[in-house]
């Protein structure tokens, strides 16, 4: 997206982040943004944003979620990506239930192309063992689920998780939208 913010880009004349934010925020109770940089270009939205202890990639952004979740009172933390604009209405509740089925409650959303590591449910009580993995100097995100028994949510739509990375994807997206494609 030639170095801009992804989650501004404009889809449909509305930031990513808004319409990722439509999908996430009927079927949970709050939403948090992780992100580093300038908090203020977020203000608008109405959620708190939380920025990384020390950015290692994704599951520094979780575990500074999971940290702010758990001072909240929560008991699980929902991640997605902000450049995924299809997100299924029912992400939360499937997510949570294929959870059910794993031993840490750890769930990664799936559909016939593959897994979406970066879509997940994370129990707030996974804090300590993420802040040990990564000062272990881990990073990855299906190593850390394997070593948790991640279950996996299976969605049918392949497109809930596109992921708008190109000026193309981004194209395809506003056709969608438009009911074009």
């Amino acid at each position: 997206m030639a170095g801009r913010d992804k989650a501004l880009v404009p889809l449909a004349g509305r930031p990513l982040i808004a319409h990722v934010l439509d999908r996430l925020e009927p079927q949970v109770e709050r939403v948090l943004i992780s992100a580093n940089g300038d908090p203020g270009r977020f203000l608008g939205l109405g959620c708190p944003v939380v920025a990384d202890d020390s950015p290692r990639g994704p599951l520094s952004g979780v575990l500074a979620a999971l940290t702010a979740a758990a001072g909240m009172g929560a008991t699980h933390v929902v991640s997605t990506p902000v450049d995924t604009p299809f997100l299924p209405g029912d992400l939360v509740p499937q997510l949570l239930l294929a959870g059910e089925g794993s031993t840490e409650g750890l769930a990664l959303a799936a559909d016939a192309s593959g897994d979406h590591p970066a879509t997940a449910i994370w129990p707030v009580d996974l804090a300590p063992a993420l802040s040990g993995f990564l000062a272990a100097g881990e990073a990855k995100v299906m190593r850390f689920a394997a070593a948790h028994d991640a279950a996996r949510a299976a969605f049918p739509d392949p497109r809930a998780f596109l992921n708008l990375n190109t000026p193309e994807d981004l194209a395809a997206a506003e056709a969608l939208l438009k009911g074009a494609a």
